[in-house]
């Protein structure tokens, strides 16, 4: 079993929090120093958490790691302890992939393998875009589209309006954010953090053994424009708001975010997709969708399928993969049954597995060196 530290890194964009594990465990303190000495030369993985979450909640799958490596979790800016910095939407997430390849430098990590969690998808898949060669295998788990949250439509993510309303800050249930602003820890409201962890983030009825600490992570969110959910603007379309320019939510909206290019990167992977099929947050039908939702009759005034259809987030990740493919990349689709939003945390040792696997398929990809003629 890995050992696992907390500390903060400095870097020159912003205090990280981080949770960082290393096997075989050894003596030297836990301080981020004494951590990247002993570590030094390790392979690396780096864990991505998804919205309304933080390091937290890869605390275990850390503790799992294979022997040999050295696991990187960072609370995302907005999120966990990390200094609070406001995330700046109109780049969509690179705030936040910039920020995860910052800690990257600081602790001397030039290449890493990705666990990537949800909107986390959203970050590493923008990190491989900016720098292929920082990015070695990744696991994408319950990732969110890659043409971002709500508003689009068919597989090629094609906007349901020219403003995306139907996506952004806007679309966030204002109960559940007062909720974690207020430190709800009850079940008493429908949409108390609880309530909704045990609802969405897992499958129903899965209960786990770390669900305190899980909801400490989920209140650690910060709540207000410069984070979740982000501001709204007015807009003539159903359902009549807009994304706003700040904000976690407005970060992954389609006005904003637009990872496909990720199907033309050269040099990264090989990629695992990993879902559950009764994921009610990223699917082709999306009980977060407002396009699902009004189908559904919970959202008045839907406009009809032909206006504003559901998004078919697997759809669009399937044709993304497909493209990067046939570009000379390689992908598996993991599809795990009776699994919710969070196969890490539902199914453990199954998704360890599928990460060992991952990773071994990694180092056997790489090119081996040349034996001394001389040796």
């Amino acid at each position: 079993m890995s050992q696992v530290h907390e500390f903060d890194v400095a870097t020159d964009r912003l205090r990280v929090h981080v949770r960082a594990a290393e096997t075989p465990v050894a003596d030297g303190g836990d301080g981020v120093d004494g951590w990247a000495r002993r570590t030094a030369g390790q392979p690396a993985v780096v864990l991505v958490h998804g919205n309304c979450s933080s390091s937290a909640f890869f605390h275990r799958l850390l503790e799992q790691l294979p022997a040999g490596y050295r696991g990187v979790a960072p609370d995302l800016r907005g999120f966990g302890d990390t200094e609070p910095l406001p995330v700046d939407a109109t780049r969509g997430m690179r705030d936040f992939a910039d920020d995860v390849l910052a800690v990257m430098t600081a602790l001397g990590i030039d290449r890493a393998d990705f666990v990537a969690h949800s909107a986390g998808a959203g970050v590493v898949m923008q990190l491989a875009i900016d720098h292929p060669e920082r990015v070695g295998a990744i696991v994408l788990e319950a990732p969110m589209s890659p043409y971002g949250f709500g508003g689009t439509r068919g597989a090629e993510g094609a906007p349901v309006w020219d403003d995306h309303a139907g996506s952004g800050g806007g679309t966030a249930n204002r109960d559940f954010a007062a909720a974690i602003a207020a430190g709800d820890r009850g079940t008493e409201q429908p949409h108390s953090p609880r309530n909704v962890f045990r609802a969405f983030y897992v499958a129903p009825g899965f209960v786990p053994q770390d669900e305190e600490m899980l909801l400490d992570s989920v209140l650690s969110t910060r709540i207000g424009d410069g984070h979740y959910p982000g501001p709204s603007v007015p807009s003539e379309h159903w359902p009549g708001v807009a994304p706003g320019t700040t904000g976690m939510n407005n970060a992954i909206s389609p006005a904003f975010f637009d990872v496909s290019d990720f199907a033309e990167v050269r040099g990264v992977g090989p990629v695992t997709w990993v879902r559950g099929n009764r994921d009610a947050i990223v699917s082709d039908a999306s009980l977060f969708d407002l396009g699902n939702l009004g189908a559904l009759g919970a959202i008045p005034g839907w406009p009809g399928e032909e206006a504003y259809p559901a998004q078919p987030m697997v759809a669009q990740m399937r044709a993304v993969l497909d493209r990067f493919a046939a570009n000379g990349g390689a992908y598996e689709e993991v599809v795990l049954e009776g699994v919710g939003h969070s196969p890490h945390l539902e199914v453990p040792g199954r998704f360890r597995d599928l990460l060992a696997d991952a990773l071994a398929a990694r180092r056997a990809a790489e090119p081996q060196a040349a034996p001394d003629p001389a040796g």
